[in-house]
């Protein structure tokens, strides 16, 4: 199993960027004839947070996730860090292929070497 970090472009500064999850999503309910004070913190899943991106980058996260899917999986470690996950070098090489041939240089992936 490898790893790799998502790039994006930011739509403002054109920079590469990543997400990352700074808080947990805290979901609570509202009730219509009386008052819930239940709360929950819930960490987002890779593609939840990659499609959390519209708008902020300069491609569409649904057609990111469509390549990725061919390749490997989107995944949120230690619930902040998004990754990809693949099962080997090949599988890397192909996705980096495929988001050049559909993003040009507006998506890339990048190896994380083992520590």
């Amino acid at each position: 199993m490898i790893r790799a970090k998502l790039w994006f472009r930011c739509a403002v500064m054109h920079d590469p960027v990543t997400p990352i999850v700074v808080q947990p999503a805290l979901i609570g309910w509202e009730a219509k004839n009386r008052q819930v004070e239940l709360t929950i913190e819930r960490a987002f899943k890779g593609e939840e947070l990659v499609q959390r991106m519209k708008g902020w980058v300069t491609v569409d996260p649904s057609k990111v996730i469509e390549i990725i899917r061919e390749f490997g999986r989107l995944k949120v470690l230690d619930d902040k860090e998004l990754v990809i996950e693949m099962e080997d070098l090949e599988s890397f090489n192909d996705l980096q292929k495929a988001l050049r041939d559909a993003f040009e240089n507006e998506v890339d992936a990048e190896l994380i070497q083992k520590r």
